[in-house]
């Protein structure tokens, strides 16, 4: 495995964190009626998430999975686990409902149809922007400290 590759986790991580404050802002931005700078800022969000998404793919396929190691702490890798589970089940849906959300503004501009997916796409991919911050702590940070003590 190339060196580089052991970085992409943190990378990930920031690459969520980043779009997680995009998302935040663009929500800020459509709530105040900034409509063009709402889109600029989503669209940066979902470019975010793209790239986030090659390097996910690229650290799997050289390090494959990464597994939660018994911790001496009760309930730490059941709510690991726990997040884990729902953050792959949305993510899975995030892609889809982001493009629909995307499509229906800027190709079709129904933005009645635009405003009812993005109040279900919203808050699934900040979720799952949120938690991917929070599995990268969890594993690689809280996890191998609370192995050490």
């Amino acid at each position: 495995m190339p060196d580089w590759v052991s970085s992409l986790p943190a990378v990930n991580a920031s690459l969520n964190a980043l779009a997680t404050v995009l998302l935040l802002v663009g929500y800020a931005f459509i709530r105040n009626g900034k409509v063009i700078a709402h889109r600029n800022t989503m669209l940066s969000s979902f470019g975010v998430s793209i790239v986030f998404l090659a390097c996910y793919l690229v650290y799997h396929a050289y390090a494959g999975s990464k597994s939660f190691p018994s911790v001496p702490y009760a309930g730490v890798r059941e709510a690991y686990l726990a997040i884990l589970l729902t953050h792959v089940v949305l993510a899975a849906a995030v892609p889809v409902l982001a493009v629909v959300t995307i499509w229906r503004a800027l190709v079709t501009k129904d933005f009645e149809k635009h405003k009812r997916i993005a109040r279900i796409t919203f808050p699934i991919w900040l979720y799952v922007s949120v938690t991917g911050v929070i599995i990268y702590g969890m594993l690689y940070h809280l996890a191998p400290a609370l192995v050490a003590d």
